[in-house]
């Protein structure tokens, strides 16, 4: 018998990790829209590229349904509280979106562009928790920023995800 191991590929999961009052997590079933998508990659609906953006650009424009921020929330395991002023949203109009069902064409862009850097730090640093890690602590190679907080700009977020590649690649500085 040969004693090297066979690694297999990690499952990719549809599931996040939720923090309870009492501070323990549990785990948190994702919905298989746009957000989950970006953050556990791609099903056979959707095919990486030009199709997909296509799709992503249409949802955007008619605003993606209440429960992409809820998932977007659960897959960066932040409070809303800390979520909202990121998105751009006040509590109050949090509100109205729930009654309405729907965020605006703003907010859902918003919601998109955290989810794809969520996403893409997962693929990057090998896990949710990993990449929850990184997005939330300074980085040098954003001169002390954190991503989460630097991302609140689409310029700053195209630094987070030009930062993360040049991890990816072994060029981090």
């Amino acid at each position: 018998m040969s004693s090297t191991l066979t690694r297999f590929p990690a499952k990719k999961s549809s599931a996040a990790l939720r923090r309870h009052k009492d501070g323990s997590l549990a785990e948190n079933k994702l919905s298989t829209g746009i957000v989950n998508c970006c953050v556990h990659g791609w099903d056979g609906k959707m095919v990486k590229g030009h199709l997909a953006s296509a799709q992503i650009i249409e949802e955007i424009r008619v605003g993606l349904p209440i429960q992409e921020l809820r998932d977007l929330q659960a897959s960066l395991d932040l409070p809303m509280e800390k979520l909202f002023p990121m998105l751009g949203l006040s509590k109050a109009t949090f509100h109205r979106r729930q009654a309405e069902g729907r965020l605006d064409q703003a907010e859902s862009d918003r919601v998109v562009r955290f989810a794809k850097l969520m996403g893409k730090a997962v693929e990057v640093l090998e896990s949710g928790v990993n990449a929850r890690k990184w997005l939330n602590s300074p980085q040098f190679g954003l001169g002390g920023a954190i991503p989460l907080e630097y991302a609140e700009t689409e310029i700053g977020a195209r630094e987070v995800e030009n930062l993360l590649g040049r991890i990816e690649h072994g060029v981090y500085s």
